[in-house]
């Protein structure tokens, strides 16, 4: 019979990888009475701080849903400021302040479909860090589940075009040897802010056995105490990946705050 190669954690680990689904500016902006692009740029600076509050725990990979494919479908004020914030964010000092925290910065998703300016300036943070080896943080922009998926058949019927693959070779390891984030583990938690309980098309395929963690918290809002009782929850959760139970703090009573586990 085959066993499972999935390692299981020991109750009270912290995860490894966190992905985030950071949801709520515009409700901020408007709760506040502020302008959806001031709802976006504070986002940003709340993106930034949990890039840290990984450092600061030594969680090895964060990937944060930045620009999803259905976004193009906002206002066309909205997207336009969304890319222009995102140009400027990767022009900023922050960016030389990871690369000497030796973070390492990678994109995922459709980046053909932006501007040549931006996709320039992708490449360049990435090229700048990539022989970092401290925390790997992914930022998915015009990224779909979907569209991963697609992608990933449409890689491997080409090889089986060019006779490099069989189509009777096609597995599970297949897929993820080509699927974005092949070359991370997968997430063990992901967080969504903004009290919706979805996950928006976001990693279909790497969310197989990942914990979900829903925080009503709007994410401008969403600092570091925010993010420990994420971790609080997390290690509160028995984690079997299909093997018997095994001795863990379920049982205890989850952490106090505006969030849900599922």
């Amino acid at each position: 019979m085959h066993k499972s190669s999935i390692p299981v954690p020991d109750a009270g680990q912290l995860p490894q990888h966190v992905a985030v689904i950071m949801d709520g500016n515009n409700r901020w902006a408007r709760v506040n009475g502020l302008s959806g692009s001031a709802g976006h740029r504070a986002g940003a600076e709340a993106a930034k701080q949990i890039v840290y509050s990984c450092l600061n725990r030594n969680i090895k990979y964060l990937t944060l849903f930045a620009f999803s494919s259905e976004n193009w479908l906002r206002p066309n004020k909205e997207v336009r400021g969304l890319l222009a914030l995102f140009l400027a964010v990767l022009k900023r000092k922050e960016i030389k302040q990871l690369h000497n925290n030796n973070v390492r910065l990678c994109f995922i998703g459709n980046r053909e479909s932006f501007a040549p300016v931006l996709q320039a300036h992708m490449r360049e943070v990435e090229e700048l860090t990539r022989h970092n080896t401290g925390t790997v943080v992914t930022v998915a922009a015009d990224y779909g589940g979907q569209w991963d998926i697609a992608r990933a058949a449409r890689l491997l019927a080409e090889k089986v075009e060019l006779g490099t693959l069989k189509a009777s070779q096609i597995n599970v390891a297949e897929i993820q040897s080509v699927i974005s984030l092949s070359d991370c583990p997968p997430p063990d938690l992901c967080i969504r802010t903004g009290g919706e309980s979805r996950i928006s098309n976001f990693l279909l395929w790497q969310f197989a056995y990942t914990e979900l963690y829903f925080s009503d918290c709007y994410w401008p809002d969403f600092d570091d105490s925010h993010f420990e009782l994420a971790m609080v929850d997390y290690r509160r959760r028995p984690r079997r990946f299909g093997h018997l139970d095994t001795p863990s703090h379920s049982d205890e009573q989850p952490a106090q705050g505006s969030s849900r586990g599922a």
